[in-house]
């Protein structure tokens, strides 16, 4: 066997899947410095079979599009994902997904490539998005060899940051609560409430609020991308 078939056979000289290759070039050189108005964004959510992020597994996934810093009804994706194992009773409690649902849904490895198309080269958002990249990332990984670049943005950051903002007007008052949870900064906020711990309500809840809170960056001078990752703290998720 010549050296080049064998360099072939080792990960970090295996040429990249065409898509995370399409993927990479898309968002190389990204530009953070234009209006927010300029960018289009997925406010995903996922449900799952528990937080173990080595074990446990996706079993649905729910998706709505903002384009103009409007959310686009019209663009929704949300689909069940049957799992390896289908006797993860504890989570049921929490999503009310049952096994006889799950047991008809298509495969981890049918959906991953229906969301990425879905996705496209649009900005991530998410609530914790951190928890939901990190088993969506592991997908990528697994049917890719490879993981995706697009910037993300964590609404429970953004909400931590407007927080602090509302602390240094009012110091010497607690805000409303001290919860990040979705459905209760969304009461806090009073924002349209939706049926928690479902995969599409779950991101129409969070496009809400990312909705919200950018407003309300906006009227404090805070127009571009770059701006938000500043107030929010949030960061943009490397290949690793």
């Amino acid at each position: 066997m010549v050296l080049a078939d064998l360099l072939k056979k080792l990960p970090w000289f295996r040429p990249r899947h065409p898509l995370i290759a399409k993927n990479h070039a898309a968002f190389k050189g990204f530009d953070q410095r234009r209006p927010l108005v300029d960018y289009s964004f997925v406010v995903l959510d996922t449900e799952l079979t528990g937080l173990d992020r080595g074990l446990d597994e996706i079993v649905a996934i729910g998706a709505v599009r903002i384009d103009n810093l409007q959310i686009d009804l019209g663009q929704t994706f949300h689909t069940y994902v049957r799992p390896q194992r289908l006797d993860h009773t504890e989570a049921t409690l929490v999503h009310r997904i049952t096994p006889e649902q799950l047991r008809r849904a298509p495969t981890l490895a049918e959906v991953i490539p229906e969301f990425l198309a879905f996705v496209g080269e649009d900005l991530l958002v998410g609530h914790y998005l951190e928890l939901d990249m990190s088993f969506l990332q592991r997908a990528v990984a697994q049917f890719y060899q490879g993981t995706l670049v697009n910037p993300c943005i964590d609404t429970m950051r953004l909400s931590q940051g407007y927080k602090e903002v509302q602390l240094g007007y009012y110091q010497n008052q607690q805000p409303i609560s001290n919860s990040y949870r979705l459905s209760d900064l969304s009461r806090e906020f009073q924002l349209p409430l939706f049926e928690a711990h479902d995969a599409l309500e779950d991101a129409l809840q969070t496009a809400y609020l990312f909705l919200y809170l950018v407003k309300k960056f906006r009227k404090g001078g805070l127009i571009t991308l770059q701006d938000l990752y500043r107030a929010g703290r949030s960061a943009i998720w490397k290949d690793h």
